[in-house]
Formats: structure tokens, C-alpha cells, sequence
């Protein structure tokens, strides 16, 4: 169904009722009130000058300024042509001029009604039939109808199709970012069929390759970096999400699916691993972890960013404005920047252990033999000489009874000596728990879990009616739980000291009055930053800078004992403050409080809790389970099997680990996160409390989503009217370089209009009617004939439509900074076709990292890795690949949709001296040496499509220079070939014709997409 005639007024004039051209308001007046007054007379309320809001019917008649069908009445018009300075509309001062055919569009504009419409991109795009054309034999797809259409408007002719060996690079380049090998693009030649170009296209979509291609223009805009950024910029995990990308994109993921699993995949039911893995996309936001910063203040500004990045991605809308103030042109307001940004604060922010099938077997096999030799440790003691027998005789009846004779004297033995210097703790559950700012829990085991967020100073306050008659000791227990970083005990999320603490301060009150202690001591302390002491004593010294740790003990339980200077009798409260205070937020993760009335000098000891209460006890009432839990700590602690619980040591070292990535876990009912509104954009500026919602402009907002899920579908659904044409028109500018609008990243008020409106809308829509597949959409466009044009441009078509705005003809640049790597590797056959796993260091120049901070050393991958997609390369945002940046390749510090594209000197430095480029052009040459035509090989490799004759002649001419050049030592070959390339009498020309592959390499032909 055709769009009605007002909706075509988008982009040009419409026809009213009578014929006669009717002024549009979205063309020619939006932008003249949009360029000189909505920056004082636009939504921004605060910024709006005498009340006057210009943006809006209502606002803009109110008070005479514009009087519809009345432009002598109009006080707009009278400001914009009045001679009187002080009048003058708008201020001079502001430099800004409206011209004498803006003021008469505007007066016919007032005349004609002052008809205001809504901004095109906020109008739902609706499905249409494509419409006719005069050359009905060009269109191979709708597509094509709807670009003829507009050159038949224009004048023009669409170009020839391109030929077979452009449009199969093309297309190659285009889907899975590699070049065609040179059969793969003579097979495409000379196969006449008609469905050979389709059967092409249809390879390449089921290519693991197409993944990786389009994974990359997805970590754009996902910000993907392995590292933290900022000033210690220190290695993070996360490529785990990178690979999701790469799965989801060949699997074929719907989009809508692709947007529902990445903003709230954890929120599905039943989530799996995968769609918690997927949810790393917001997770890709800088970590500050210098010292002295504020946690909570970078963590807003991570939120921020999540905002922008999702109006990015999704929405095109620059939402980056709204942070500080009411957007000055788009409709949205202040406080709904934080409306958006509620969806997603409601999250924690944990590591997940991402489980593959390979390690997943190693791990089954190491912990089967972990326990067999466990189970065996008893039969490992050393025994009395009495009872010895010769190694490797098998074990009689009565050599078995005399060893569980002894085993069972000796366990008696030290149960006896056990019980001597054990003493009876009482776990104290608590009755109240509170503090700074972490969310603390109390377990069924009488132990606290903290959750949420923390600052580097958080004080928690845990209360007790101790029930005991006296108390001469208390015992803090530190515990690990899954929850916790690294395990905890610690709750400190840092990569440094992750899942550690440090407890600056413990203060007890019995009663009110303050504890004095006499002596406290731990079962293990280790500072995290490796420098200075930590025990338990000095959290009781009053000094808040020093305190106790336990680095490098995660996943552990530790123990710290407080001695009481005199004990207490009939104490009634029990008031523990334990203070956290550190340049990096710290606090305990898990913990349990215990007492003693008898304590003695009573030390710290590693004994489980539950084995110190079983000792106690008579073992004549023991269990099965209850005698096998304290054997078990026996055994862990004999001397006599100290040997054999270190072979079992040193195979729980090799368990292999699983890979971590950092993901979003929502945060469980009843403990919301508060979110504010932040006036001018100041973390230290909250003002009031902001509840879920996308901005009024949308409607509907009586059914607004309630949380990050429903966020997450409202993106995706029809009541949003951008994210499809936003979507599109970003993949449209990949394949053609230019969008059909042009500022990809903002659909706003001030974006540029489309320059084929009904073919965007189409597009949009027609993602929709096929699910979101845009496998499909991709298809469609490669199918069409006007991507299969032949990029050389006629000087006439090149003045009339220098940029092709136009679409008559096909599209010509140079390729991204990846793939200019990639099609080195692929032509020089160094390519690794690896998919996935960890990121990988390719040769650069030391020099790159050494000047970021701490002088990170790039330890250069060895054998394949060396030459792993560039999809893979480790990405260091304060110090980006090197070759990649040369040819504009992104930092991963913020979402981009558009790289830069530039052409510099540098770029073709990169390509003959860089030393993967060196090396491609070794071991192409190397290649090309044992050919029959090492000239025609080498441009094929680089090129694809067969020399001319000159074009050979010029290659082989270079050869010949360069071979010269070398009997003549004015080169040296050892300088130019891997080490051991070749025999003596053939190096020279092994040489020469690496020479030629590195220029080849250089080619403007070689790295542009025709």
C-alpha cells in the first residue's frame, strides 16, 4: 500500500487537493527553526528564553508569534525582518542569519495553515508496495524499484552490473571480510548458470567466516576491549562475549532475539549460560581502578555510558545531550535520561565462569583422580617397623587389620590431644545487620553475605543477645560463597586483588561500652598491593590505614581471633563495627561471628567450626557421617601424610580453570537500586528519584516496560519506530559506505533526511515481516542490481552526485583496518581460519605498549596464533593495535557506528614496513618463486581478477629491478627473506619477487572494495 501523500512531504514538497506545491514542514521548515531558534525556544525548558517555545504547534501560537493563515499577523516573521537591533531575530550577536528565501518559505508556510508535523523518523514506518519504474527489465528485488525510481526522478540511469571477478571480491569482501581465492573467483567466472551469483552468496551466508565479518561491526558499537581502559587499563576477561557474537551472527539470530539476550538475557526464564554470556554487552564499559577515585562516581559514569550506548545502537537518537539538560532539538527530557537509565541500573555486575566441553572433560578426568588418591590417602601412613612388607606384595587379611589397627590408634591419639586444645566457640546469630552501603544478609549458618554495591569506606554494624554467661574471646570467621568474587571471602571486585578484603578497624561493645582487647592473631595474611604487613592485631591499633588481609587466599576460609583484655560476665548486646577502608572498595564478603567463655591464650586455628564441635563432643555419639567428617580433617593434617596430600596438591594445580567474562545479573526482588535524576549531569548533583520509562515522544507510556527486560523487547517492538530503520540503514552503509541516512548514529531533529526515505521505511519494515533476519536483509541487498553496479563513475555522474547519494552506481572504498590484515594473510596462505577462543598478541612494535602505563609487555603469539584473524588480536584501549588505528580502526573506549575513513601516507608506510606486511609479503613471495608465472600468481593472490598484459610487464619489470639491485648490493636478501627462505643460488630471486609481493601488497587496487 502506497504512504499517504502528507508522509512523501518528508523529504519534499506534497500536493494539496487543489495541485499547487504545499510547503513541508519537515523539509523546509524544521530546519530553518531547528538551525536558528530551538536553541533558545526549543523543549529544553530551562535554556528557553521569554517562554517561548518554537518546536511545538501549541508553543508557537500562543501569544500572536505565528498566526496560522496569518503571516502579517505572525510576530515571527516581523523579529526575523525587522532592521532594529535590539528586535532582530535571531540576536545578532549569535552570528546566525535566516535568508530572505527561508523568511518567504516561511511566510507561505504561515499562510498555508503552519501546519507542524511530527519529525519523520518518529512516525512508525509503515509497509508499502515498491513502486513502478519506466526500465522494468533493470530490478532484480524491490530494492531496485525504489532506486530506479528516484533516478528516473533525477534524470539518471543506473551503471552497468559489475564484472564477475569485482562483484566476487566484492561480495566476498562484503559477507565474510576475505577475499575469494583465485579458483574460487574462475569458477564464478566462467559458470554461466543463472542462479551461479546466488549460489555464491548463498555459500558465503553459511560461512563460519560471515560471523567474524559482521561480529566486528557489532564490538563497534559494543565498545569490545580487553582490557579496563583508563589509567592502569588491566587485562579483563571477556572475550567469551566476543565469541557469542560470532555464534549468534552465523546461527542466524533473529535481531530482535540478538537485542532481548544482550540487554537482559539474564532476566529469560531458565536463562542459560550463553544468554547470561550474551548479557556482556553492557558490561564492555571502562573500569576505573585508579587509587583515590570514587567507585560509585565511575560506576555512574559506566551507567551513562550504557544509556548513550543503547539510544546509539538501537534508537540513533543522541542521547548523550539529555545527561546534562532537556535535549535542545529532539523531543526528550532531563529527567527521562534517567527514566532509560533505571532500566538498566537495577543489575549487578559479576564475572561468570564460562564451561567448554574440552575442559569440562580434563576437569572430570583431573578431579576423578583427585579423588581416588584422596580416598587412598589413608592407606598412604607410614608405619612402625613391625609391621612392614615388601613393596608391591599384595596386602594380606592380617597386614590389612594391623594398618587399620594403627590408623585408628593413631586417629585416637590425636583425637585425645584435639580435645585438650580445642575450645568451645558459640556461633552468635545475629539480630541486626547494617551498613554504609552494601546489602548484608543473614544466612541460616548464622554467617552474613554482602551484596550490591560498596565505597571505599563502608562500616557494617552486626548486633547480638549473646546468651552466654561470659565471654573471654571472640572469633571472626571469613567465608567463601559462589556469589562473591573469585569465590571471596573478600568482596573487592578490582582484577588486582579480586575476592579479597581488608578490615581496617573491628570495635566490639558490650552492652555500650567499648572491648578492650589484649592480643589478636589469624590463620593466614598476605597484603594484596604486596608491600607492608597485615594481621589481624592491626585492625584492633586504632590506625585505619593499616589492617588485615588475605590476598591470594580467595576461595578459603580464614580465621582471626580477638583475645578480650578482661573477660566479660552477663553481657546482654553485643554490638561488632568492623570498618573498610582502602583506595579501592574492599569490604568482607561473607562472615560469622563467634564467642568463647573459656578462651585462655587462646590462638587463631584453620579447624573447621563443625569439626571443633564434634571433638567436643563424646565420640561415642557420633555418626557415620559426623566420625568420616573429623577422620577427613585428620587426614588433612597428619604429619605423616604430608608427602602424599602434596602429590594431591599438585594435581588440584593443573585442574585447568574456565574461562571468566563479566556479565549482568539482576539484582533479586526487593532490593531495587535507587536511581536519580542528576542535575546538569553531576554525579554529585542527585536530585529526585526517578522510576522505569522511555521517553513520552514514544506514547503509550501508561504501558510503559517495567524492567530491563521489558526494555529490552520494547526495543524491538512496534511501538518504537527507529530501531528498525536504524538498524537497516547502518548495514546498508556497510555494504554501500554510505547510509541512506547519512549521520548514522542520530535519527534526530538534526540528522540529515534520507536520501531514499520509502526505500528506508521499506527496509525497516520488511526486516520485521522476515523476523529480524538479517542473513535475509543481507541477501536481499547483495541480490539487488543496484549493488551489483560497477563503480566507475562518469566525470558528468561524478560532478552531478560526487558522493552517490544517489545509488547510480556501485560502491568504491577502501577496505577496514582488519580486513586490510586479514586479505594479507589470506593472499600470503598465513591465515589461520581458527574460530574463537582467547584474544591473541600478532607482531607490533614494542614501542606501541611500552608507553602505556606499567609498560605492558605484548608478548607476541608464536606458531598459528601469530596469524589469527584480526577479529582476535588483543585489544588494549590506552594502547589500540597499531596497523588498526593507522587505518582507523577504533580504542573501544566508546560506541562507534561510523569509523572514520581516511587516506594518509602513513597508511602505505604500514603496508611495506609493518612487520606482519613484511612477513605476508615473505611468504607470498616465497610462494610465488616455485610458480610457472610468479607475477600473474602474486597480483591474483593480492587482486583476484587476471592482469593485463601490462600490467604483468610492469610486475615482472620491478622483479627484474629488484633482482639487479641485489647482484649489485645495493639490497640484501638476507635482509629481505625469512631466516632460511631459500638455497644460496636462488635467495636473490627469491628476493626480488618477495620485493614485488610487498608492492602488490600496497596496491590502492588491492585494498579497496570495487
Amino acid at each position: 500500500m502506497r504512504r499517504q501523500l502528507f508522509i512523501v512531504g518528508l523529504i519534499g514538497a506534497v500536493i494539496n487537493a487543489a495541485g499547487a506545491e504545499k510547503i513541508s514542514f519537515n523539509h523546509e521548515i524544521r530546519p530553518i527553526l531547528a538551525g536558528n531558534c530551538f536553541d533558545c525556544h526549543g523543549p529544553d525548558k530551562n535554556s528557553r528564553k521569554a517562554g517561548l517555545r518554537l518546536d511545538t504547534f501549541e508553543g508557537a501560537t500562543a501569544d500572536g508569534v505565528i498566526v496560522p493563515g496569518k503571516p502579517e499577523a505572525s510576530e515571527i516573521l516581523k523579529r526575523l525582518t525587522t532592521t532594529d537591533h535590539d528586535d532582530r531575530m535571531p540576536p545578532p550577536e549569535t552570528k546566525r542569519m535566516v535568508t530572505s528565501d527561508q523568511v518567504a518559505k516561511l511566510r507561505q508556510w504561515i499562510k498555508e495553515g503552519a501546519e507542524y508535523q511530527k519529525h519523520w523518523a518518529f512516525i512508525p514506518p509503515v509497509p508499502e508496495e515498491p513502486p513502478s519504474v519506466k526500465q522494468s527489465k533493470w530490478p532484480r528485488n524491490e530494492i531496485d524499484h525504489f532506486v530506479l525510481a528516484r533516478l528516473e526522478e533525477e534524470g539518471l540511469s543506473p551503471s552497468p552490473e559489475a564484472d564477475r571477478y569485482t562483484l566476487i571480491k566484492r561480495v566476498y569482501l562484503d559477507l565474510i571480510g576475505l577475499p575469494p581465492t583465485p579458483a574460487e573467483a574462475d569458477a564464478f567466472a566462467e559458470d554461466q548458470s543463472v542462479k551461479a551469483y546466488e549460489k555464491v552468496v548463498d555459500r558465503l551466508l553459511k560461512s563460519k567466516h560471515y560471523g567474524e565479518r559482521w561480529a566486528r561491526k557489532w564490538l563497534d558499537i559494543a565498545r569490545y576491549s580487553d582490557t579496563n581502559g583508563y589509567e592502569k587499563d588491566r587485562h579483563r576477561s571477556i572475550w567469551p562475549y566476543r565469541d557469542w557474537v560470532i555464534n549468534a551472527i552465523n546461527d542466524g539470530m533473529p535481531f530482535d532475539q540478538f537485542t532481548v539476550e544482550q540487554i537482559a538475557g539474564d532476566m529469560l526464564p531458565n536463562a542459560t549460560d550463553s544468554q547470561r554470556v550474551a548479557t556482556g554487552f553492557h558490561r564492555n564499559t571502562m573500569l576505573n581502578e585508579e587509587g583515590g577515585i570514587d567507585p560509585l562516581e565511575f560506576r555512574f559514569y559506566a551507567m551513562v555510558d550504557r544509556v548513550n550506548t543503547t539510544g546509539t545502537a538501537w534508537l540513533g537518537l543522541t542521547l548523550m545531550c539529555v545527561q546534562c539538560h532537556t535535549h535542545k532539538y529532539d523531543p526528550i527530557d532531563h529527567s527521562e535520561f534517567y527514566g532509560l537509565m533505571a532500566y538498566l541500573n537495577n543489575a549487578d555486575e559479576p564475572d561468570m565462569d564460562v564451561p567448554s566441553p574440552e575442559l569440562s572433560r580434563q576437569r572430570k578426568k583431573l578431579e576423578f583422580e583427585i579423588a581416588m588418591a584422596e580416598r587412598n590417602l589413608v592407606n598412604q601412613f607410614p608405619f612402625p617397623n613391625k609391621i612392614r612388607f615388601s613393596k608391591g606384595a599384595k596386602e594380606t587379611a592380617v597386614v590389612k587389620r594391623l594398618r587399620e589397627e594403627w590408623v585408628e590408634k593413631r586417629f585416637a591419639q590425636w583425637l585425645a590431644e584435639e580435645k585438650e586444645r580445642t575450645i568451645a566457640w558459640k556461633v552468635l546469630k545475629p539480630i541486626a545487620v547494617e551498613s554504609t552501603l552494601p546489602k548484608l544478609t543473614v544466612l541460616e549458618d548464622g554467617s552474613v553475605l554482602a551484596s550490591g554495591d560498596q565505597t571505599k569506606r563502608d562500616i557494617y554494624q552486626t548486633s547480638f543477645e549473646p546468651g552466654v554467661k561470659k565471654i573471654s574471646a571472640l572469633r571472626l570467621e571469613v567465608l567463601p560463597h559462589e556469589s562473591l568474587p573469585a569465590g571471596g571471602p573478600g568482596f573487592a571486585y578490582y582484577e588486582g586483588p579480586k575476592g579479597d578484603f581488608f578490615l581496617s578497624e573491628l570495635t566490639v561493645k558490650a552492652d555500650g561500652k567499648e572491648v578492650v582487647f589484649k592480643s589478636a592473631t589469624e590463620t593466614y595474611a598476605k597484603n594484596a598491593i604486596g608491600r607492608g604487613k597485615v594481621s589481624a592485631a592491626l585492625t584492633i591499633d586504632g590506625e585505619g590505614g593499616t589492617g588485615w588481609s588475605t590476598a591470594q587466599g580467595t576461595g578459603q576460609r580464614h580465621v582471626a581471633v580477638y583475645v578480650l583484655e578482661k573477660p566479660l560476665e552477663g553481657v546482654q548486646a553485643l554490638d561488632v563495627k568492623m570498618l573498610f577502608e582502602r583506595h579501592y572498595p574492599a569490604g568482607i564478603g561473607r562472615y560469622r561471628i563467634a564467642v568463647a567463655e573459656d578462651a585462655g591464650e587462646v590462638e587463631a586455628r584453620k579447624v573447621p567450626h563443625e569439626v571443633e564441635q564434634l571433638v567436643l563432643l563424646d565420640s561415642d555419639g557420633w555418626g557415620w557421617e559426623e566420625k568420616q567428617t573429623v577422620f577427613d580433617h585428620f587426614l588433612s593434617v597428619d604429619p605423616g601424610l604430608k608427602k602424599a596430600r602434596e602429590e594431591i596438591a599438585k594435581l588440584k594445580k593443573r585442574l585447568p580453570k574456565y574461562p571468566a567474562t563479566l556479565v549482568f545479573k539482576e539484582r533479586p526482588a526487593g532490593q531495587p537500586r535507587p536511581t536519580h535524576r542528576h542535575h546538569r549531569g553531576e554525579y554529585t548533583q542527585p536530585r529526585e528519584s526517578v522510576g522505569v520509562g522511555v521517553p513520552k515522544m514514544f506514547g503509550n507510556t501508561d504501558e510503559k516496560p517495567r524492567d530491563r527486560l521489558g526494555f529490552a523487547r520494547w526495543l524491538v517492538m512496534g511501538q518504537n519506530p527507529l530501531t528498525g530503520r536504524v538498524v537497516m540503514n547502518r548495514h546498508w552503509e556497510a555494504f554501500f559506505g554510505r547510509g541512506l541516512v547519512v549521520t548514522t548514529e542520530d535519527f534526530g531533529t538534526q540528522s540529515s533526511p534520507p536520501s531514499h526515505p520509502r526505500l528506508l521505511d521499506w527496509l525497516a519494515t520488511e526486516l520485521v515481516r522476515r523476523e529480524w533476519s538479517l542473513k535475509e536483509m543481507h541477501k536481499l541487498i547483495v541480490m539487488s542490481a543496484t549493488y551489483r553496479q560497477v563503480s566507475k563513475v562518469s566525470p558528468a555522474l561524478l560532478k552531478r552526485d560526487s558522493v552517490n547519494q544517489l545509488l547510480a552506481r556501485g560502491p568504491r572504498k577502501r577496505i577496514e583496518a582488519e580486513m586490510v590484515r586479514d586479505l594479507a594473510l589470506a593472499a600470503s596462505g598465513l591465515l589461520s581460519k581458527k574460530i574463537g577462543g582467547p584474544s591473541v598478541f600478532p607482531p607490533q612494535p614494542a614501542s606501541v605498549t611500552d608507553l602505556s602505563y606499567g609498560r605492558y609487555k605484548w608478548n607476541t603469539s608464536k606458531g598459528p596464533d601469530r596469524y589469527r584473524r584480526s577479529l582476535y588480536t588483543y585489544a588494549k584501549r590506552t594502547a589500540p593495535f597499531a596497523a588498526y588505528l593507522t587505518f582507523d580502526g577504533v580504542s573501544g573506549e566508546s560506541c562507534v557506528v561510523t569509523r572514520n575513513r581516511s587516506n594518509t601516507p602513513l597508511q602505505a608506510l604500514t603496508l611495506l614496513n609493518d612487520q606482519l606486511f613484511v612477513e605476508a609479503g615473505q611468504a607470498l613471495g616465497r610462494i610465488a618463486h616455485g610458480k610457472p608465472d610468479p607475477a600473474r600468481f602474486i597480483f591474483r593472490q593480492c587482486i583476484v581478477r587476471h592482469p593485463t598484459k601490462a600490467e604483468l610487464e610492469l610486475l615482472n619489470s620491478f622483479q627484474r629491478e629488484q633482482f639487479a639491485r641485489l647482484k649489485r648490493g645495493e639490497l640484501k636478501a638476507a635482509e629481505i627473506l625469512a631466516p632460511g627462505d631459500a638455497k644460496a643460488r636462488e635467495r636473490d630471486q627469491m628476493a626480488a619477487w618477495t620485493m614485488t609481493a610487498r608492492a602488490v601488497l600496497n596496491f590502492d587496487e588491492t585494498i579497496t572494495k570495487e
